[in-house]
């Protein structure tokens, strides 16, 4: 409500009397006073005004031909658009019962006639200011209400996220290893673990490549680990473990209904991981259709929920890591090249266990420190034979397939000792063709083995090339005359 002064917007009063020279006197004075005056003779002409014009004020007489004031006040109270319009009665009845019946109707207040312009005057002020102030007190509860309810979806949404990170930090603690726990002693590993300090503090993006059961889910903890995100969670998401239709929602996030079984709203891992780091294991297996959506939070922070339409921003450090041959997925039309060189900013081999057999024994005593302490046992004695037995071998299952071997031959061991009699090792995929080779035989053995290693990246920077100290174009002549090909490709 405005006062009326210059340069204000001019409150609004309906006069309603049937006296023309009371008309008269309240126009001119309220007019001269700076408000705008609307006019009404009846009951139903009142109404009809107060409807369209909405005034800040009704000045109304109760004793009109037709319907009377207290009628007039009673329809006006009952309707939403003019219940809260204060209204004034003004009538010559005087009696205790009238004004009574005036206020029971809703009005704020009751003029005697003859009335004296200066008490109208002042009753006019008084009730427009109060009017004003209840219309203030009213925004500020609005507004203050708005406020909290703001603030409670706001807890609402900050608990469930919390929970949703308590469930995914409870799994991080049973499943996590201390980046101390890395196991090594061998100058080829040792080179990896540098890799994996120079990129850590940094917010690039790491992809973790190489044979199953390698280490490269421990190698991307301890990227985080090391970095200055380790307060924040680290999510993880293995993309092999889950159906495709199930992928974007634990990625994104829905909104309750978007569809069938949706019953809440529940946040995605980018949301969990928003400060911290995502970790997408077996990024090989992401389904065809989801990777431009993958593609466009990488590149610009932001997606939606499933059946949202709100954009949501997020700071999250990605490390991948897949055993599948990218570059090959690419070629077959299953995995998207922008994406590949998005998620390819520092790419980390993990090399596999028959080529850093120096950490087989380290690895052995722990294992047998983790899984004695399991089982309540207490294996402290690794005999020579066992670990030249297991050195050996040429481990196809990698570091996962020697622990493996390990507690289950704890479980074997009657004492303290542990005991190989159970263990069968497993035979080379291709058998060795003698124990003397020609000088031919063994470059191109040895090319081979360095081509599986980059796999099968020939030149560029960790390319077989480079490791093999040659120029590409003289390891592509000698390939083409060793008749060395690549795995699913017609011969060099």
């Amino acid at each position: 409500m405005k006062n009326g002064l210059s340069g204000e917007t001019m409150n609004t009063i309906l006069i309603v009397d049937d006296t023309p020279n009371n008309i008269s006197i309240l126009f001119d004075v309220l007019t001269k006073s700076a408000y705008k005056v609307l006019v009404a003779t009846d009951g139903k002409s009142a109404l009809e005004q107060a409807a369209y014009a909405l005034p800040d004020l009704i000045l109304l007489d109760v004793m009109m031909p037709g319907m009377s004031g207290f009628e007039t006040c009673r329809l006006l109270k009952n309707n939403t658009a003019t219940q809260a319009i204060p209204v004034i009665f003004m009538t010559a009845l005087t009696e205790t019962i009238n004004k009574v019946n005036g206020f029971n109707m809703g009005a704020v207040d009751y003029i005697t006639k003859p009335f004296e312009i200066h008490e109208v005057q002042s009753r006019i002020g008084t009730h427009l200011a109060l009017a004003n102030l209840r219309q203030k007190l009213e925004q500020m509860v609005t507004d203050r209400t708005a406020d909290l309810n703001n603030a409670l979806a706001e807890v609402g949404q900050l608990k469930d996220q919390l929970q949703a990170e308590n469930v995914y930090l409870k799994q991080e603690i049973k499943e996590s290893k201390n980046p101390d726990d890395i196991i090594s002693q061998s100058k080829s590993f040792e080179k990896v673990l540098n890799k994996i300090r120079q990129v850590a503090p940094t917010n690039s993006t790491v992809l973790i490549t190489g044979e199953s059961g390698t280490g490269k889910e421990l190698l991307a903890r301890a990227v985080h680990h090391l970095s200055n995100r380790k307060n924040r969670p680290l999510i993880k998401l293995n993309c092999a473990a889950l159906p495709a239709s199930l992928i974007e929602s634990e990625l994104f996030g829905h909104e309750k209904g978007a569809f069938t079984g949706a019953t809440a709203q529940k946040n995605g891992r980018f949301e969990l991981a928003d400060g911290g780091t995502l970790f997408l294991d077996e990024i090989g297996e992401m389904p065809l259709e989801l990777q431009p959506k993958l593609l466009r939070v990488l590149q610009e922070g932001e997606f939606e929920r499933i059946g949202s339409t709100k954009t949501l921003k997020v700071n999250v450090r990605i490390i991948a890591a897949t055993n599948r041959d990218l570059e090959k997925e690419i070629a077959e039309g299953r995995f998207r090249e922008d994406l590949y060189y998005r998620l390819n900013v520092f790419p980390v081999l993990s090399i596999p266990l028959r080529d850093r057999k120096e950490d087989i024994p380290l690895l052995v005593n722990h294992f047998c420190m983790k899984h004695g302490a399991d089982q309540g046992k207490v294996i402290d004695q690794v005999p020579q034979k066992v670990i030249d037995a297991l050195v050996a071998y040429h481990w196809p299952g990698n570091i996962r397939e020697l622990e493996n071997v390990v507690e289950r031959s704890i479980i074997m061991s009657p004492g303290r000792t542990l005991m190989l009699d159970d263990w069968s090792p497993r035979k080379p995929a291709t058998a060795p063709k003698g124990s003397l080779m020609t000088m031919e035989e063994c470059e191109r053995e040895h090319i081979i083995h360095i081509l599986n290693k980059t796999n099968w990246k020939v030149s560029g920077n960790n390319g077989a090339a480079q490791i093999l100290d040659m120029v590409p174009t003289t390891l592509d002549s000698r390939m083409r005359k060793l008749g060395i090909k690549r795995p699913g490709q017609f011969p060099i």
